[in-house]
């Protein structure tokens, strides 16, 4: 399912990302929007394709799947990168912004058919700068040694 969503992503494909989800699912965005229902994730992808993402490529970074409930429903955690995001109010041909990055957590549940949507995404930036601890590949937990501005 989350290799799914990045295709239809890396495609700007609006209704392929919007096929990943159950026609009730929640998606909440980077930026604390809540979109419910095929719909509103549809239309708000689509404006997001057009205006901000043409051409971005995203890129996971590393995946984590988590199964619940018997096997029928699956919490997956995907790190991303995403690369070629159009600056605000940019002319045609403006270089990109620099890269981001980000986690999205999706809930996911097998349908009657075999297939498995999300029923809930939710994304979130990763604000380089800001983090007091980071956790290291081996589960680690360190101190963040933040250097004077000069």
């Amino acid at each position: 399912m989350a290799e799914a969503f990045r295709t239809a992503w890396n495609n700007a494909d609006a209704d392929a990302l919007t096929a990943v989800f159950t026609e009730d699912a929640d998606f909440v965005n980077v930026i604390g929007f809540w979109w419910r229902g095929h719909k509103q994730i549809r239309h708000n992808h689509a404006i997001g394709f057009r205006d901000m993402f043409p051409d971005t490529t995203m890129v996971f970074e590393k995946t984590r799947v988590r199964m619940l409930a018997d096997s029928r429903v699956a919490v997956v955690h995907a790190r991303w990168i995403m690369t070629g995001q159009r600056v605000p109010d940019s002319t045609p041909g403006s270089p990109p912004a620099g890269p981001r990055r980000g986690v999205f957590i999706f809930v996911c549940a097998q349908q009657e058919d075999g297939r498995w949507l999300a029923v809930s995404g939710h994304n979130t930036d990763i604000i380089n700068g800001v983090q007091t601890h980071l956790v290291t590949e081996s589960n680690n937990i360190q101190a963040v040694h933040y250097r004077p501005i000069s």
